[in-house]
């Protein structure tokens, strides 16, 4: 599994976990859009931390910097 997550896509995947989170703890969302949310923000939580989005191979997808 080669990482394909570049460093600006990490740290908006991490802002936007830390979002989902912040939104889940102050129950602004409720029902069925907490649950949606709750596994979305996971989901960038662990693609974030791995540097891999299983997403990306299939759709020829990389957002690291290639050296020159």
């Amino acid at each position: 599994m080669t990482a394909n997550i570049g460093n600006v896509d990490r740290a908006i995947r991490f802002l936007l976990a830390f979002v989902a989170i912040i939104l889940l703890v102050t129950r602004r969302v409720h029902g069925a859009l907490a649950v949606v949310l709750g596994i979305v923000g996971i989901g960038l939580l662990i693609t974030a931390f791995v540097r891999y989005c299983p997403l990306y191979p299939p759709l020829k997808i990389s957002t690291i910097k290639k050296a020159k």
